[in-house]
């Protein structure tokens, strides 16, 4: 959610700081804030507003120098949105700067304290208690101050510390929110995502929960909370600043629909074993032995991972005949679920970092199940966590909400079920068919992308309802979901998904002219089916637009897309829903990269 930005080297720090903050917008946030040390004074300065990084810059006077700092973009948590709440917040005497991500949740027991002892706060935010804690610290050294007011701390924590009085450093540190270190020529970076390092550094190291870090111009060290010396490697990242531009396109979501059919190319090369029809997946640490003695698998993600999850179940029950479900992180890790030995657990995260799916997954390797991840960031927290997995390489996703990475992350499901089902009960016709019908993928996808002047079109007509809702049957049901949860994300139109199944027991109360739906109607097995239902909305005066293979006589309209085989239909029917809700965002003047309300990567409950 928020970001994190720190540099310490000989560069003037603001420019790069700011940077750094711009190429974080998308994370979604609500104010900014920057503080330097100034080589002619003993104290930080510190400039903050609320509002756009472009608000920020504005008010950075132009004599702003220092070659260390760090800098922020808040998404409200404790308090209103306002200057005074945004991060970095510091010490009555400017000397302590912290910038902070996670929630302290034990925030008013150690503000009641620290007030009842006479410190006085500015702010309403939960991070000033940090600020205080370690500015009282009587330590000697920054890192056992920082490590003091953690001691007392309960809650979640990505954090960067300066110090006047130790003007060579910054020490951070992580416990459930991202801090990836960037390593320079005589220079330090560290932010809370890769977005904001690749411009000048394409080596990281990523701090493990529980891990803090030192980092001085031209050294950094690893510790842990209690002191003990850690080993960091930097990884070398796969993905280059370029790779965050616009490239032409007046969004990052536009861009990122269109570069779909070459990122379910990039997920598919190098996987695809003709020989035996079936898939290698080098990573899973998973071998035909133990893939036989799984008894069920169990998806965990949220939003749209969840949905993707949806989709990933029923590829795999389908095709290598395991019973398997999706559910909710969020709500799996609250509800005391029985942890089976013979269940292998998969959480899907297109960051890694979700804090929630993150939980799960802790919880589960404490009980002693299997988890794999299906994640598109290298090197992330769950990726790190779990026994192994699958990464999705749709490359970096900017705009908050997801499609290219939803795309690949079936995708990646489906890759998962030929491999299994082939090692369990896929004869090598099926998985021939499916191997074709994945290779298939990409033209298709782009044949799709080549109709966006009818489907925006389309979005011109449906844009002015109030109300819309989303049908499928059994694999369109997912596809719903996620189509649902794309419209109202972007264009802020309520929205709702229903199984077509369940039209009679409620939903068709609702059905009128002035209440749309979107049929998904796929050439399958339940065809049949699919077109009562649309014989059911227009007895009602329904308006029905379809996404379906061919044209559909009931509805007022109809998306046509390829078809592929029966099980992989869901991928491509998500994709023209993807360019309805962008379409329809645009037609009302959405602020579509960057939704009210909502952040790209959720590292807070």
């Amino acid at each position: 959610m928020c970001g994190i930005v720190g540099y310490i080297g000989k560069r003037d720090v603001a420019p790069l700081l700011l940077e750094g903050l711009q190429r974080l917008e998308y994370r979604g946030y609500d104010s900014a804030g920057i503080v330097v040390n100034s080589p002619k004074s003993s104290a930080l300065k510190v400039v903050k507003a609320k509002g756009r990084v472009r608000e920020l810059e504005s008010r950075v006077p132009k004599r702003f120098a220092g070659t260390t700092g760090i800098a922020h973009t808040r998404w409200a948590t404790h308090g209103a949105p306002s200057d005074i709440n945004s991060h970095p917040h510091l010490d009555a005497e400017n000397k302590v700067a912290v910038v902070h991500n996670g929630i302290v949740d034990n925030a008013s027991e150690l503000r009641a304290k620290l007030e009842a002892d006479s410190v006085v706060f500015l702010s309403e935010t939960d991070t000033e208690v940090l600020v205080h804690l370690i500015a009282r610290s009587q330590a000697d050294s920054l890192e056992e101050k920082v490590r003091e007011a953690l001691k007392v701390v309960e809650g979640t924590y990505g954090i960067a510390v300066m110090h006047a009085d130790f003007p060579d450093r910054i020490v951070v540190a992580r416990n459930g929110s991202p801090v990836v270190l960037g390593i320079g020529e005589k220079e330090m970076f560290v932010a809370s995502d890769v977005a904001a390092l690749v411009a000048h550094t394409r080596q990281i190291v990523t701090l493990d929960d529980g891990e803090m870090a030192t980092l001085k111009a031209d050294d950094f060290r690893t510790y842990t909370t209690s002191g003990t010396t850690t080993t960091a490697t930097p990884e070398t990242v796969e993905w280059e600043a370029a790779s965050y531009d616009m490239g032409g396109h007046d969004t990052y979501m536009h861009k990122e629909i269109s570069e779909q059919a070459e990122a379910v190319d990039r997920v598919l090369r190098g996987r695809i074993d003709d020989r035996f029809s079936t898939v290698h997946l080098g990573g899973l640490n998973l071998d035909p032995r133990e893939a036989r003695g799984i008894r069920r698998v169990k998806i965990l993600g949220c939003g749209t991972s969840y949905h993707a999850g949806l989709i990933g179940a029923g590829l795999i029950e389908g095709m290598a005949r395991i019973p398997a479900d999706a559910e909710p992180a969020s709500e799996f890790r609250y509800r005391n679920a029985v942890v089976d030995p013979d269940t292998l657990y998969i959480a899907v995260s297109q960051s890694g970092e979700t804090y929630d799916v993150l939980a799960a997954v802790q919880e589960l390797k404490r009980k002693g199940a299997r988890v794999l991840g299906v994640v598109n960031v290298v090197g992330s927290a769950i990726a790190r966590e779990a026994d192994g997995g699958v990464y999705v390489h749709a490359g970096p996703e900017v705009c908050v909400v997801s499609t290219k990475c939803f795309t690949n992350t079936v995708v990646a499901f489906a890759l998962l079920a030929v491999h299994l089902g082939r090692i369990r009960d896929l004869s090598v016709t099926d998985g021939k068919r499916i191997i074709e019908g994945l290779r298939k993928l990409p033209a298709q996808i782009q044949e799709i992308l080549e109709g966006e002047e009818d489907i925006k079109k389309l979005a011109a007509e449906y844009a002015e309802a109030k109300s819309m809702m989303f049908i499928g049957r059994v694999r369109g049901y997912p596809v719903a979901l996620e189509a649902s949860l794309k419209l109202k994300e972007i264009s802020y139109i309520h929205a709702e998904a229903y199984p077509a199944s369940e039209l009679k027991h409620g939903p068709l109360a609702l059905i009128e002219p002035a209440m749309p739906t979107v049929a998904i109607v796929p050439d399958d097995d339940l065809l049949d089916k699919n077109r009562a239902a649309l014989e059911e909305i227009k007895a009602r005066s329904g308006r029905i637009l379809a996404v379906a293979h061919r044209e559909q006589e009931k509805a007022d309209h109809t998306i046509v897309v390829p078809k592929n085989e029966d099980e992989l239909d869901p991928i491509l029917m998500g994709i023209p829903l993807q360019l309805l809700a962008y379409h329809t965002a645009l037609a009302l003047g959405r602020d579509i990269d960057k939704p009210r309300n909502l952040a790209k990567s959720v590292t807070v409950e």
